[in-house]
């Protein structure tokens, strides 16, 4: 199962006092895409798992089992964790650029993107931009892995061109692999011919 986007405020050192007792309070996030994930909270007493989102458990020490999860209202976590959640990072940007047949260029659609893409990586000031080049399965695979190389190369450079620095570019490339479309071999499909810029 894919690592889920949570905030499991212990291990952000949250403390929140109720009366002269202390607690420590978890609670789980969805994703950014609103999938959510699971987390077990555990401790010399017992554990509980929570799979819901906005699900809250308090631990008042290692010797007193995890209360029963709760929901907690959106707007006690943002009275209460505020701080915490003021330094999540942003969720990453995906664009897709689609090229023509056989081909490092790009589709006017997708050169009509690009302008895009550099607004998202300067609003965040990027430093980790993956770029990951694609292909249908229409040929031989060796040559459409050196195809969706070049085609990532080629996108890398006009980000370079448009003041993007080389250094925080990373260049990756699957060839006929991962195709966003599953086609049988040998097929001419224009959605796979792409590649995924990913900026965080």
């Amino acid at each position: 199962m894919r690592s889920k986007y949570i905030i499991f405020l212990p291990v952000i050192a949250v403390l929140w006092l109720s009366g002269c007792t202390p607690k420590n309070i978890v609670v789980l996030l969805p994703d950014p895409d609103g999938t959510v994930g699971k987390i077990t909270v555990a401790n010399q007493a017992g554990s509980i798992e929570m799979d819901t989102a906005n699900q809250a458990t308090t631990v008042v020490d290692e010797r007193t089992m995890p209360r029963t999860p709760y929901q907690m209202k959106p707007e006690k976590i943002e009275a209460i964790f505020s701080d915490a959640l003021a330094i999540q990072p942003k969720p990453p940007v995906h664009f897709i650029l689609y090229f023509r047949r056989n081909s490092t260029r790009l589709t006017p659609e997708s050169q009509k993107i690009l302008p895009d893409i550099i607004a998202s990586i300067r609003e965040r000031s990027a430093i980790n931009i993956s770029v990951v080049g694609h292909t249908d399965t229409a040929g031989d695979k060796s040559y459409n892995l050196d195809l969706s190389k070049r085609r990532a190369a080629r996108v890398g450079k006009l980000l370079v061109d448009r003041g993007v620095q080389q250094d925080h570019i990373f260049i990756t490339s699957h060839g006929e692999e991962n195709p966003l479309v599953k086609t049988r071999d040998n097929v001419h499909e224009p959605r796979n011919r792409r590649v995924e810029v990913i900026v965080r």
